[in-house]
């Protein structure tokens, strides 16, 4: 998942970007109110983090221009302002959460995942890519017509891998976002449940979808060959 960092602060924006990186997301970071201003209405992010005094344009400004954009991408503030006005404010205007400076990372961390799973509302339920066909409500998934039988935890990196067609995604952001783990290098748990269910997609199936990019992590593609 894709994330936004609006901090000034140097030490605190470098420590998020490389805390919530290792944590398996995709991390922008910007450092004044007018690029963050630009950055939020012009990206596609999952979740913003967002100061409130900032150059340029403060936090109160960038999430009201969101909301006023009809954007519900979740926000939230993290700031050094601590009183129960700027937290009520903050509320008020459209954040989803607020955790005041200084703030404990694990903390952190788990307001973001929270943030995350309150926000995964279903856009539409089913998802399709070829001949493979995803029935959200039901959690079932059929090619040609054929019904596979996943577990819970295939379909769930099933999910993960049709939602970003087209896009490698490394071995710590599926660990991330299926086991909600942080991912140690020395076991092989994802390459072991990728290739169970590239078994049960794939082996009996043409065209192949799931493809291994070689020291990166896995995609699903239509037209990609390993």
């Amino acid at each position: 998942m894709k994330l936004l960092v609006v901090e000034d602060e140097t030490k605190t924006g470098d420590y998020l970007k490389q805390g919530l990186t290792e944590s398996g997301f995709v991390v922008d970071l910007v450092r004044s109110g007018l690029d963050g201003h630009h950055f939020a209405l012009t990206g596609s992010y999952d979740l913003i983090i967002l100061d409130v005094m900032l150059p340029d344009v403060d936090g109160w400004r960038i999430i009201q221009a969101l909301r006023d954009a009809k954007s519900f991408t979740p926000v939230l503030f993290l700031t050094a302002r601590d009183s129960v006005e700027d937290r009520v404010k903050g509320l008020e205007l459209g954040a989803d959460d607020y955790l005041v400076k200084p703030f404990a990372f694990s903390e952190l961390l788990a307001r973001v995942r929270t943030l995350l799973r309150r926000s995964a509302v279903l856009v539409l339920d089913h998802l399709q890519v070829a001949d493979l066909v995803l029935d959200i409500p039901r959690r079932r998934a059929e090619r040609q017509n054929v019904r596979i039988n996943l577990t819970n935890r295939e379909f769930a990196l099933l999910e993960l891998l049709v939602r970003r067609q087209g896009e490698v995604l490394p071995r710590s952001l599926i660990a991330s976002q299926v086991w909600d783990m942080n991912f140690d290098s020395d076991t092989n748990v994802i390459d072991v449940a990728v290739r169970r269910l590239r078994a049960k997609i794939d082996d009996d199936f043409e065209p192949k979808l799931i493809h291994t990019v070689r020291g990166m992590g896995y995609m699903l593609d239509v037209n990609q060959t390993d």
